[in-house]
């Protein structure tokens, strides 16, 4: 090998001596972090899965404390599924627990249980129409009409009807009745049962086809 290819060589190994003292540090503090995403990807991952099945073995406690109708174990358990991220196994579990103490007669227990669940949308309507219910079955009408404030959907209208009608105001009941009526559909189940409501306070059915135009 020629002495001026030695020198080259030389010359070429202390650049790149050069060059990795220079950017070696950001090279390898970029080795690092990638290193640590990976990580603390990998720890994310196990953390929820972690979660999950701890939300999991709560729910199944749930149901088998159910099963057993004891109901105030079920609460515990509801109660720190609420306190986690148990996402869905929280509210299945609420409403689970819910339905049992309605059936129980401990119907005051069930409102506190479905008003400790965090809804919204389409969802929170439906348990706040449940819950109307319950108020009304419990001799709190005013509350369930406080509770349903402007519902528009024929369900909420229905319940502020059994609500108004339970109050005695039954102009308003037949009113809030006509409106659901108009908002349901023809062949719906529950048609006939709201005809029946808006009859007994007073009212008349109106053709589905008027109802419509």
């Amino acid at each position: 090998m020629a002495i001026d290819d030695l020198l080259d060589e030389h010359e070429q190994g202390e650049r790149v001596r050069t060059w990795l003292r220079k950017n070696g540090a950001g090279i390898f503090g970029g080795i690092v972090l990638g290193i640590g995403a990976i990580a603390g990807w990998q720890w994310w991952q196990k953390e929820q899965v972690g979660k999950l099945a701890e939300a999991n073995a709560r729910y199944e406690a749930v149901s088998r404390s159910l099963q057993s109708k004891k109901l105030d174990e079920a609460a515990k358990e509801v109660a720190a599924l609420e306190g986690g991220k148990a996402g869905i196994y929280a509210d299945l579990a609420s409403l689970e627990l819910a339905k049992a103490q309605v059936e129980a007669g401990k119907s005051e227990d069930a409102i506190k249980t479905l008003q400790a669940l965090k809804t919204e949308g389409e969802f929170k309507a439906l348990i706040d129409q449940r819950i109307a219910r319950l108020f009304i079955e419990t001799g709190k009408p005013q509350d369930a009409l406080a509770l349903l404030g402007t519902a528009e959907d024929s369900p909420g209208l229905e319940v502020r009807g059994d609500a108004q009608l339970a109050l005695g105001k039954r102009d308003e009941a037949r009113d809030s009745y006509s409106q659901a009526l108009a908002k349901l559909d023809v062949a719906a189940p529950q048609r006939r049962l709201l005809e029946t409501k808006l009859m007994d306070a007073g009212g008349t059915v109106a053709d589905p086809a008027a109802e419509n135009k």
